[in-house]
């Protein structure tokens, strides 16, 4: 299956929300990482508008590393791109399979 999302180069931005701390504008799309309990779980998820496209443990070599220097975007932004995922914040709630384990997502 081919990732086009490992070969982009996003350019991330800090939001503000300590589970979902970065977001980026590609190609007309919001890209948003939700930090997952490493690692018991896959330590980023990405969504692309909202829709979960995939797991990873380390960002792909093409990718800007996310960091907590990276700028930060408006709040007003940064809460309307939040938004559409906020909601999915246990790791495998996205597929309706949200982890209930309370030692690394309680």
């Amino acid at each position: 299956m081919s990732r086009p999302e490992l070969d982009a180069r996003p350019r991330w931005r800090r939001t503000g929300h300590h589970r979902f701390p970065f977001a980026a504008l590609v190609d007309g799309q919001w890209w948003v990482l939700r930090l997952n309990s490493f690692p018991d779980h896959a330590h980023w998820t990405l969504f692309v508008d909202g829709h979960s496209r995939l797991d990873l443990d380390d960002p792909p070599p093409a990718w800007e590393r996310p960091t907590a220097s990276a700028p930060a975007l408006d709040s007003g932004v940064a809460e309307a791109v939040v938004t559409p995922v906020q909601h999915l914040v246990a790791y495998g709630s996205e597929v309706g399979r949200p982890c209930d384990d309370p030692f690394c997502c309680g």
